[in-house]
């Protein structure tokens, strides 16, 4: 396992398939809360950062995430006395619930899942993919969020490269005494600023001179709609409409107060569940078969 992101196979698949993508696992994982279904999402973005980033998702998930969860988990009983079912009493004389700390563990599993899914969407959601979207139906802003999205990668990118430069001639952070150190950081502060400023006005004077946002202004685009695209679209929608069926007929029903209660299972119950296990591993099953597909070709030539 490297380092390196790893660019999948559904990276290279249409904008619009993977912007629908990670909008609907994103919608569901922020309206579902059956207990099911949070550990689905969860693992299912787990499974996905780390086959996109390797290592850096790896110590991503298990130092900053997982104890994240786990403190949301312990915090939100302290707070939150809601619940019929009284566990013990606090010494504030708070009672402490049942009902409140499974719904502390349900919350900051949700959490958790969505902000893996969303670090999943920035690694496959280019800012070019993002602009070809949107950037004839909202020029000005399609920008601004992309420009956003990519300030905190190029900016900690920069930051590392004026460092480097500055610890060559002795005068990084980690050179001299605290004094020396909070001086040498200001200045890498100041480098880093002037640059980003000076990148800004090309950025503007090279879009105002290619005609951006401009009546009539035309854009080249790599990005067109094939077979497999079509395919990865029809899987979508097929099972988010059996997710969505299920969350319409109450299969996928879970409440915390005033007591824990959720849907009677039957037979027919479990689909919605299959369904959306199957759509939070679509793009790894993607990845497989590419994968399968690729090596079979290898061996046939």
């Amino acid at each position: 396992m490297s380092n390196k992101s790893y660019v999948d196979a559904f990276s290279s698949y249409h904008p619009f398939v993977n912007f629908l993508y990670f909008a609907v696992v994103l919608i569901f994982s922020m309206i579902l809360m059956h207990p099911a279904c949070l550990a689905i999402s969860l693992f299912g973005a787990f499974a996905y950062s780390i086959y996109l980033k390797g290592k850096k998702a790896v110590k991503f998930n298990f130092f900053i995430l997982l104890p994240m969860l786990i403190v949301m988990a312990l915090v939100n009983p302290v707070f939150n006395h809601e619940g019929a079912t009284i566990l013990t009493y606090l010494p504030s004389g708070n009672p402490l619930t049942l009902e409140s700390i499974l719904y502390g563990v349900a919350a900051s599993t949700m959490l958790s899942a969505v902000i893996c899914w969303f670090s999943c969407y920035n690694e496959v959601m280019t800012s070019d993919k993002f602009i070809y979207l949107f950037g004839r139906i909202i020029p000005s802003l399609s920008l601004i969020l992309s420009m956003a999205l990519r300030l905190v990668p190029r900016f900690k990118e920069q930051i590392r490269v004026i460092s480097d430069g500055q610890k060559c001639i002795g005068r990084d952070v980690s050179n001299g005494s605290i004094f020396q150190r909070a001086k040498n950081g200001i200045t890498i502060l100041s480098i880093l600023i002037t640059w980003a400023l000076e990148n800004a006005i090309e950025s503007a004077d090279s879009m105002k001179s290619r005609g951006y946002g401009l009546p009539g202004r035309t854009a080249f685009s790599i990005f067109r709609m094939d077979g497999r695209d079509k395919k990865a679209l029809a899987v979508i929608g097929i099972l988010g409409s059996l997710v969505l069926t299920g969350m319409l007929g109450k299969a996928l029903y879970f409440r915390y107060y005033p007591t824990i209660k959720g849907s009677s299972m039957g037979i027919f119950s479990y689909l919605p569940f299959f369904a959306y296990a199957a759509l939070c591993m679509v793009p790894i099953f993607i990845d497989k078969q590419e994968e399968k597909q690729w090596k079979v070709t290898q061996s046939g030539s």
